[in-house]
């Protein structure tokens, strides 16, 4: 293919159809690159002043259709209208209460002959507490003991400090890291938090007490790598962690690999139940794919993931199945259709997605034997239409234009795309772990890197450990507060005892 700065005037063919060929293929490459750039523009311009939402206005029965081949779905819209409940909103019933009477004055009393109490009236307001920093003073019991004549001295046992040779205490750690690792606050922001309790805590101790407290908590690591690499099925995909270049002042991008097990096996009994999800981040310096290789040595099993080429290896040795990300899929044909004017191919493709999501909306929170009889029924039959659509359009394409490039996707990956439906434990997405990974890329905005590779690992396991507990909906600062008070005197061989999915609180 010519290049475009190369064109020599000299050196164009003097024979008409070998000219015409020149111009025929510099009008290809032209007019890709114009429709890239097109494609670019409107995607910036939607960025900054479109909505984020991942959702079409335009209706799938304005679509034309050119060649026989299967229609894509019509889009059905229901409007329908609820009257929202006004008024107050009803609090919780396991909040602590506090009960304020009120009486009528002796005043008010004396103005009547005779007073009989009949009831009462009663209402609820919400208040907040501020948060207070206190001092605890331990004092632990010191004795003289004798005993056979011989003397020594007794001191009571008083559990260790989380941090040895610090005076933080586990509620004040656990709340430096989840205000970090889930609330996204910066150090900096804390630092004047702290003050305005009346408590100087510089923004370097803070550091250290956080980058401390995570390579404690890093001997859960293991255990939560195993019981993650245990599930039925494995999530997989990364994101980007700045890191701070030792001696040069600049940055690199460095990564933080996302792992989560979930799903559902069948036990002894034929009863279906549920591996506890759980999520675990792994930091490097660069996208090698030596990483999740090494990481996945042992794995047997279901992957799911984008496209990335690095996991190709690992497809390879047999004992990985690939499963393919039809949000990845549909996401290439929404930036496409998101800035048309009239609804075109990209809005038919994801119309033809938003058919086979319709299925698996109807299917949630059906056992899995179940959801792959209604997949192999409903959703196959649809993935054949479109697949045939699909190829029909592919040659009246750019190839390496915008459009172009999505058929390609769909159709180079299709195998793995529709993996889903022969295995009901399968989902055809890998929505769950986006989820898990959003809230690094909500810290990134905050403190902007990571100082050291240091701090990277400390982020990896603290991610992991605030992850899985959204996952299993257990409010991290309580479990981090527990856990980080048992585990310097807690047995080894009895770590697993305090990942979030089997944490009972030490008071319970």
């Amino acid at each position: 293919m010519h290049s475009f700065a190369a064109l020599d005037i000299e050196k164009l063919p003097r024979d008409v159809d070998a000219l015409l060929g020149v111009i025929t293929d510099l009008h290809t490459q032209y007019s890709t690159l114009l429709e890239s750039l097109r494609q670019q523009l409107q995607n910036l311009r939607r960025m900054h002043f479109g909505a984020t939402s991942e959702k079409l206005s335009g209706q799938a029965e304005l679509f034309v259709q050119t060649q026989e081949l299967p229609v894509p779905p019509q889009d059905e819209i229901t409007v329908t209208y609820t009257r929202q409940r006004r008024g107050r909103p009803s609090l919780p019933k396991d909040l602590p209460r506090e009960r304020v009477d009120y009486d009528l004055s002796d005043a008010e009393k004396a103005e009547f002959d005779a007073l009989e109490r009949i009831g009462e009236e009663v209402s609820e307001t919400l208040e907040y507490t501020p948060a207070k920093l206190i001092v605890i003073e331990h004092a632990r019991a010191k004795y003289a003991c004798r005993k056979d004549g011989e003397s020594t001295i007794r001191t009571a046992f008083a559990q260790p400090s989380p941090l040895p040779k610090t005076n933080a205490g586990a509620g004040l750690l656990a709340q430096i890291l989840v205000s970090t690792f889930a609330d996204h606050l910066p150090l900096n922001r804390q630092e004047r938090i702290f003050k305005r309790h009346g408590v100087d805590l510089p923004r370097s101790t803070l550091c250290e007490w956080k980058l401390a407290s995570g390579e404690l908590l890093a001997v859960l690591r293991a255990p939560l790598i195993e019981h993650t690499l245990n599930g039925p099925r494995l999530h997989t995909d990364d994101t980007t962690m700045p890191l701070i270049e030792g001696g040069r002042g600049c940055t690199k991008t460095a990564r933080l690999w996302g792992y989560l097990g979930a799903g559902a096996r069948q036990n002894e009994a034929g009863e279906w139940v549920e591996h506890a999800p759980s999520v675990v981040f792994e930091f490097t310096e660069s996208r090698e794919s030596k990483h999740p290789i090494k990481f996945l040595k042992d794995y047997q099993g279901y992957l799911q993931a984008d496209a990335f080429s690095g996991y190709d290896i690992l497809y390879r040795t047999g004992r990985i199945i690939e499963v393919g990300c039809f949000a990845h899929c549909r996401r290439k044909f929404f930036e496409i259709a998101k800035t048309q004017k009239t609804p075109g191919l990209a809005a038919q493709a994801v119309a033809w997605i938003a058919k086979l999501y319709r299925i698996e909306s109807a299917i949630r929170g059906r056992p899995p034997d179940e959801k792959l009889a209604v997949r192999q029924a409903e959703s196959v039959p649809v993935l054949s239409d479109f697949r045939t659509w699909l190829e029909g359009h592919y040659p009246t394409l750019l190839p390496q234009g915008p459009l172009g490039l999505a058929f390609g996707y769909a159709l180079n990956n299709w195998r793995a795309l529709t993996r889903y439906t022969e295995n009901g434990v399968l989902v055809p997405d890998n929505n769950l772990l986006e989820s898990a990974i959003r809230p690094i890329a909500m810290g990134r905005k905050a403190y902007l890197f990571a100082a050291a590779e240091r701090g990277g690992h400390v982020a990896a396991t603290l991610y992991s450990l605030v992850g899985t507990c959204k996952l299993n909906r257990i409010e991290p600062y309580a479990y981090l507060k527990d856990v980080l008070q048992r585990l310097p005197s807690h047995p080894v061989n009895r770590l697993a005892e305090l990942l979030p999915f089997n944490w009972k609180p030490a008071t319970a």
